[in-house]
């Protein structure tokens, strides 16, 4: 080889080695090293390092200037070996601090983790890593992250305990490295596993755990698609990603449970809140109703003060008006109970319903809220217990002055009316006099006792609210009642048993007497009209009606015999009146006409020899009268009233002329 044609490194070595061969060692020479540390500083690859020696051997150099050299050349490579160490573990120690740093910015595990695995792939020089986690809910490990790979079937792979190189580090908490995946005996194949290795190509596979404690939860992979020997460094390396991605999972976990917590206490801070904002408006509540008992407050200053706490209308029911089902289960639970969009609060005092307070249009009641209008129902029960034991003493004025109607009839009628106007009652008014009694047969005479006093203490409730009297009588209870304009004493009858009956929950039935008027003038008025009450109270229970209430103008002719007044004239208005007042303003003879056909055994065709008229002429008049009766008026209990009242008609007609 010309000596023009050689390197400036390689020329160097024979022009220091021509002057000196003679003193040329094995040891350390001068010069020798020379062309190694030219090469070592640009950084040669290692074949490079043979061309000194090569060139020292063409020259014809002496055989201890070759053995100096080739000494220098180990030194050199040994050198240059240590160098890429140096810089190779630079390079890892970098990338680990920069996993690191990434960790400790941890804002996004899933990027962590794929960065982990890119510079675990990088730095190992494989084809493909992936990272696996264990699922403790199927007990077996599955993909989280690849870095390289082209298989979706491998991506999607899920390696049971002991299944595969995966399985094994998992179970086994210890690396495993596999130069040929499909020759190695040491873990269980399955089809799965090696269907998705097989896919992806992979041959030589490095697997690490993850660990946390003494727990292994995953594994990281490096693999080629060629057999390759992996180095303990190597191996050491992804050792050590593995421990930061364990870390960063950790973290992660760490970092969910701490905004978990965080969470969680925020709730409590909310439900804390929302707590103290009830307990305060609990406490508004009971210094409202503590100061509206303190000042003589009634049930609707309860019911006002409750609104305005709870955002809602508040309102006190009688028992009567309040839904019964809503009414009877707050009763029987002693809770407030919903009912469609209401909310209903039983007011109650021992077996008695007083009423109700009732939350309109309130469906999302809190449980403290709903227990406030519980404590307003039982403020207002107690209310009304005081109330009562006040007006008890009242209802006995009341009792007292209605008994002396009844008996003293020789009492001043002035004094009468003083009373009654300091009970809040007017005697110059129309009333209607009701009889009243429980239906249901008491077990022993105690319980009859009970039950006539709640009967009682119920009629005096209503006979106060309504201005009127009350007063136990006869095993019953009789009351007194103003009668409105537009309302009638039958209807009136049937309200007050409703009202009594829910009330003392039993049946009670009511027998009203016809209006009365005058009663201080005429002191024998009450008197009748009580007696006539009774009649119908006694009708009503003899025709099975128990629990209704009526009057005498309900029982048709029947009427006439238990009316004190003996209304004629009323029951033939009510009986044949439109048909009387048809004729007369006609000028018809439907009246004619019914007598006949009565008279004839309700034949038409006799009806119409006794007119002297055509048949179709009695068929049209009788069409006329059902119109005008109804279609029932020749059903046997209507025909009799009806013949009835034709023949007092008849009577009155000719008295009257």
């Amino acid at each position: 080889m010309s000596r023009d044609h050689l390197e400036p490194a390689e020329r160097s070595v024979s022009d220091a080695q021509a002057p000196r061969s003679a003193e040329a060692a094995p040891g350390a020479p001068d010069g020798v090293e020379a062309p190694f540390l030219a090469l070592l500083a640009r950084g040669a690859p290692a074949e490079a390092y043979e061309r000194p020696v090569l060139l020292a051997r063409a020259e014809g150099l002496p055989v201890e200037g070759i053995a100096a050299l080739e000494h220098a050349k180990l030194l050199a490579l040994r050198v240059r070996a240590e160098l890429e160490g140096l810089r190779r573990r630079e390079t890892e120690l970098s990338a680990l601090f920069e996993t690191a740093h990434d960790l400790a910015g941890l804002r996004d595990v899933d990027a962590v983790l794929q960065a982990i695995v890119q510079r675990a792939r990088s730095l190992l020089g494989t084809d493909v890593a992936y990272l696996s986690l264990n699922d403790p809910v199927r007990g077996d490990t599955y993909m989280r992250v690849t870095e390289g790979s082209v298989a979706a079937r491998f991506q999607q792979l899920r390696l049971g305990m002991g299944e595969g190189l995966g399985g094994l580090v998992a179970q086994t908490a210890r690396p495993y490295v596999t130069d040929d995946y499909f020759r190695d005996d040491r873990f269980r194949h399955t089809t799965t596993i090696d269907a998705g290795v097989h896919d992806e190509g992979l041959v030589a596979i490095l697997g690490v755990p993850l660990t946390l404690g003494a727990n292994v939860i995953g594994v990281l992979f490096a693999a080629d698609r060629r057999a390759r020997v992996f180095e303990r460094e190597q191996i050491a390396l992804l050792g050590s990603f593995a421990a930061l991605a364990a870390a960063a999972i950790d973290t992660a976990n760490l970092l969910t449970e701490t905004r978990s917590a965080l969470a969680g206490l925020e709730r409590a801070n909310e439900i804390i809140r929302d707590r103290s904002g009830v307990i305060e408006r609990a406490s508004d509540v009971h210094d409202r109703l503590a100061e509206l008992v303190l000042r003589g407050g009634g049930v609707h200053d309860v019911a006002a003060a409750v609104s305005q706490v709870l955002d809602g209308t508040v309102e006190f029911t009688e028992a009567a008006d309040t839904p019964s089902d809503a009414l009877e289960r707050s009763r029987a639970e002693g809770h407030a109970v919903r009912h469609r969009d209401d909310w209903v609060a039983a007011v109650a005092a021992g077996g008695e319903l007083l009423g109700a307070l009732v939350l309109r249009g309130h469906p999302g009641l809190d449980p403290v809220d709903q227990r406030t209008l519980e404590r307003a129902a039982m403020v207002t029960s107690l209310l009304l217990l005081a109330r009562r034991s006040a007006a008890e003493a009242e209802q006995r004025v009341r009792g007292e002055l209605l008994d002396d109607l009844l008996d003293a009839r020789d009492r001043d009628a002035r004094l009468l009316r003083e009373r009654a106007s300091r009970l809040g009652a007017d005697l110059d008014a129309t009333h209607v006099v009701l009889a009243a009694r429980l239906d249901a047969d008491a077990a022993d005479a105690d319980q009859e006792a009970v039950a006539r006093r709640r009967l009682w203490s119920a009629a005096s409730h209503l006979a106060a609210t309504r201005h009127g009297l009350a007063a136990a009588r006869d095993g019953g209870t009789v009351l007194l009642l103003p009668l409105a304009p537009g309302d009638t004493a039958t209807e009136l009858a049937r309200r007050t048993a409703r009202r009594l009956g829910t009330a003392v929950r039993e049946a009670v039935t009511v027998g009203a007497s016809a209006p009365v008027q005058d009663l201080t003038a005429r002191p024998d008025t009450v008197v009748a009209a009580y007696e006539e009450g009774r009649r119908c109270l006694d009708a009503l229970r003899l025709l099975g009606r128990s629990g209704d209430g009526a009057a005498a103008e309900d029982f048709g002719f029947l009427g006439l015999l238990l009316a004190g007044s003996r209304d004629v004239t009323g029951f033939v208005e009510r009986t044949i009146g439109q048909v009387v007042a048809y004729d007369e303003r006609r000028g018809t003879d439907l009246v004619r006409t019914l007598d006949a056909y009565f008279a004839s055994g309700m034949s038409p065709a006799r009806t119409k020899d006794e007119l002297h008229v055509h048949v179709n002429t009695v068929a049209q008049r009788l069409e006329r009268v059902g119109r005008l009766l109804g279609d029932d008026w020749q059903s046997p209990s209507r025909v009799l009233e009806i013949q009835l009242a034709l023949r007092l008609h008849r009577l009155a007609s000719s008295i009257s002329r």
